[in-house]
């Protein structure tokens, strides 16, 4: 038992266990309002001036494409029980479906209206960096002769030719109007006063962004429009609009009638044809100004006026996510200074090469002297790949399982894994089909996967397949030797670099047993078979019971109990009940949850002890990280679900302890820092609201006490770097250029990171984007010590904010950013390391 942590009377938890439903609502909340709110929080990120302006436009589109897949499945999901009348309630609130969709639609009009703001005045900061958007209707219109010349030429050669017009009358039924694809509708007189209704659907081969000049541009819809009355000469045109309709895209696989004899990748492509044609379940329309459209589409649509939603920024906003690259080709260097100003986008980032895991190259070899333990986008997803690599050309490979859930469309992993097969190796890949919008993208690899003879494998029927592990089983001598890697996120190679995830590459016998006894089950289609792993956590049977054990576990120390998760989410009742009841009891409980949280913190009597706080970044939080306890004592879970009812009871989920010892350190470390995190960080208050965690301030006599703490870090780096160098000298003449385990080989990431936690629980000045110490440099003229730990200066903040504080003629400001800080210490990790 961990010094100081004395188990209580459990008379000490009465309390929880008499929670009653009326005490749990006050401190639940509806999944889809909080998800709302979470979507909300990326918005606001496109709204704040710090970030880089291309950022920003970069947050709003996925503010948007979030949004749209939101009413794709989730409202759609909600749109099916409303019409089914099938009686579902939310179990954290009670609502039904259509309480539910009402306080939707009304927390959606607030949306639309808070992102047509921020558009308006990202396109006018733009402009004032002298590239602007040309409007063609309303008062902004402003279409010049020139113009006027230039669209001519370009609709008549480039535009037109693409275009499907068609009208809507007896001779011409009502089409399918395709989901979330932007479509010029037009309400038409034709002679003799008769009405007609008539659509031009925006052409998905053309360029979306035309250049008139080199400040000015004009989006593809808007030309359309534009030159509507020329493509139907023959009518009056009474209203026009750009319209999209929104799909329901809700559909289950498996709950889809499947023929024993039908091959399940025919089956799924049947799938994916019938969602294109589900029933409407939003529709959006671009400047107010067409109630004649809008009545005939809510008519011909069945959609309600609720369902109906205003908006004067673009419909699709997928353009902005490579904005700076678009505008680019049309743009001359000397008159686009925009363009050339690091400042309005994030600087280069490459993920770390992560040379402490790589032993000349050699991953396999390197893994046995301990476990690597990589932390995308970081460090780089690469030594994972050299590691499979590797094992498809190993002569004592026998074979390389692995589950994929979404793919990289350019997938150098599949390729590797292809190797293998054709160098003889049995190479089993469980591949989940139904990996939500990316099903056509799996279906594709799994195809060529089983044409190069790997053993393809689906998902247990009625659950999906979410688990990411790899097992590589070599055979040498008298004995087979596993290597497994186990991670939070996907084996894709694109989001590697996009989100946080955390990953373990082990040779650890016990880990390696229980990934060989989880393929086996999963060849023969059982999830789970009453608990008979030794280390693993397995969804669906597993993975919530040992969740709730480890809960009750630290309740059991009262106030000495300590809980820290990080997930993407937070819906199931079961898991909420257990954390209010630890609360209760005293346990200090911390969640950082990204996204969706149905547990409402800090309510009196229920919740004090739980803190929620949510991080919204460059980098999309995705790491899931369970921990139990605090210092060398804690237990550490990283694996691949949410705390969600889908990825507890529907899903095929995986978790592994972390054992070794270093990994357990540096994983606590990173925790610690989000926990800290100052800029990025919201924090829950007891009305469920989110606000930005407010930056402390700092004395004369704590940046002192700061330096003080550094300069011994600095000594103890200094002493460790000459120490293992020393090791390094002995283990290369036993067993060649021998790296040092991670324990032993990363003193200085433990006496920054021990540095960065003292200073933050002391209330005193913690570093800005990447270590210790901040303050106002250009104003104190003061730079800390710390400031060897730094690449540059650039890292300081140079203006003082609102909660800064002047003392003696000196300003020092506390901010605390996490995600560069990680990336910080990761470097100062791999400092004087051999390759």
């Amino acid at each position: 038992m961990p010094a100081g942590r004395v188990l209580v009377d459990t008379s000490l938890s009465e309390a929880g266990n008499a929670l009653t439903d009326e005490m749990l609502r006050k401190c639940m909340q509806n999944r889809e309002l909080s998800w709302l709110q979470f979507n909300e929080r990326v918005l606001e990120e496109a709204d704040k001036p710090e970030n880089p302006l291309f950022e920003r436009f970069f947050f709003l589109s996925i503010f948007t494409s979030n949004l749209d897949e939101f009413y794709m499945i989730r409202v759609g999901g909600l749109c099916d029980h409303e019409l089914n009348k099938t009686g579902v309630t939310d179990n954290k609130t009670g609502m039904g479906a259509s309480e539910q969709l009402a306080l939707i639609y009304e927390a959606t009009v607030r949306l639309y209206a808070k992102r047509d703001a921020v558009c308006k005045k990202l396109e006018a900061e733009l402009a004032e960096e002298g590239i602007g958007r040309l409007a063609v209707q309303g008062a902004a219109a402003s279409i010049t002769k020139k113009h006027q010349r230039l669209l001519d030429a370009y609709f008549d050669s480039q535009i037109q030719p693409l275009l499907a017009p068609q009208i809507i009358d007896q001779s011409h039924p009502f089409p399918h109007l395709e989901n979330n694809r932007q479509i010029i509708a037009l309400y038409l007189e034709a002679k003799g006063g008769k009405a007609v209704f008539g659509i031009i659907p925006v052409p998905n081969g053309a360029e979306r962004m035309f250049f008139l000049s080199e400040d000015l541009y004009i989006l593809l819809e808007d030309i359309i429009l534009l030159y509507c009355e020329k493509v139907f000469k023959r009518y009056k045109v009474v209203e026009k609009a750009v319209i999209c309709v929104t799909r329901n895209a809700d559909i289950v696989a498996d709950e889809e009638r499947f023929d024993e004899d039908e091959d399940f990748i025919e089956h799924m492509s049947k799938i994916l044809k019938k969602r294109r044609r589900l029933s409407p379940v939003r529709l959006e329309a671009r400047d107010g100004n067409c109630p004649k459209i809008v009545s005939y589409l809510q008519k011909k649509l069945s959609l309600a006026p609720a369902q109906t939603f205003y908006c004067t920024s673009p419909l699709v906003m997928s353009h902005l996510m490579t904005f700076r690259d678009k505008m680019a080709p049309y743009i001359r260097p000397k008159a686009a200074p925009l363009l050339q100003k690091k400042e309005h986008v994030y600087p280069p980032f490459e993920p770390a090469a992560a040379q402490y895991a790589v032993l000349n190259g050699e991953m396999m070899r390197r893994v046995r002297f301990g476990d690597v333990l990589l932390y995308h986008p970081y460090d780089s997803i690469q030594p994972f790949f050299s590691l499979i690599r590797e094992a498809a050309e190993d002569r004592h490979v026998i074979s390389i399982q692995i589950t994929l859930y979404r793919i990289a469309e350019q997938s150098k992993l599949v390729e590797h894994l292809i190797l293998a097969a054709e160098n003889g190796k049995e190479v089993y890949v469980f591949i989940e089909l139904r990996a939500r919008m990316d099903e056509e993208n799996n279906i594709v690899w799994a195809k060529r996967m089983e044409e190069a003879g790997c053993h393809v494998f689906f998902g247990p029927q009625g659950f999906k397949l979410h688990a990411k592990i790899c097992l590589i089983t070599r055979h040498e001598g008298q004995k087979n030797e596993y290597i497994t890697h186990i991670g939070t996120g996907n084996y894709n190679e694109k989001t590697a670099r996009l989100y946080t995830d955390v990953s373990i590459i082990t040779a650890n016998e016990q880990v390696g047993r229980d990934a060989a006894h989880f393929f086996n089950n999963m060849k023969i289609g059982a999830h789970d078979d009453g608990g008979a792993y030794e280390l693993f956590w397995v969804a669906p049977d597993g993975f919530k019971t040992e969740l709730i054990r480890h809960i009750e576990r630290e309740s059991a120390y009262a106030d000495r109990g300590r809980i820290t998760i990080k997930c993407n989410s937070l819906t199931d009742r079961d898991v909420i009940i257990a954390l209010v009841k630890a609360s209760m009891a005293g346990t200090k409980i911390d969640l950082i949850v990204r996204g969706i949280c149905c547990l409402t913190a800090r309510m009196p009597g229920l919740t004090d002890n739980i803190r929620v706080r949510s991080i919204v970044g460059r980098f999309l939080e995705h790491a899931r990280v369970y921990r139990f306890g605090s210092g060398e004592d804690c237990s550490i879970y990283i694996g691949s679900g949410d705390m969600m009812t889908r990825n507890t009871e529907r899903r095929v989920e995986l978790f592994t302890p972390v054992l070794d010892q270093g990994a357990r350190k540096r994983v606590s470390a990173m925790l610690d820092v989000m926990l800290a995190d100052n800029v990025k960080a919201r924090e829950m208050d007891g009305d469920g609201r989110y606000a930005h965690v407010k930056a402390g301030v700092a004395t004369e006599q704590e940046v002192v006490a700061v330096d003080q703490e550094v300069a011994a870090a600095e000594q103890e780096v200094a002493v460790a770097q000459a120490r293992d160098t020393e090791q390094e000298g002995d283990a290369a003449g036993q067993e060649g250029d021998v790296a040092v385990r991670d324990d032993d080989a990363a003193p200085e990431l433990w006496a920054a990171g021990a540095v960065a936690a003292r200073l933050w629980s002391a209330g005193a000045a913690t570093a800005t984007a990447e270590a210790a110490l901040i303050c106002d440099a250009p104003q104190t003229g003061y730079v800390p010590p710390v400031s060897a730990m730094l690449d540059s200066q650039q890292y300081f903040i140079t203006e003082a904010s609102e909660n800064s504080v002047i003392e003696n003629n000196k300003t020092y400001t506390k901010r605390y950013s996490a995600d560069s800080f990680i990336r910080r210490l990761l470097s100062l990790f791999r400092v004087n390391r051999k390759a």
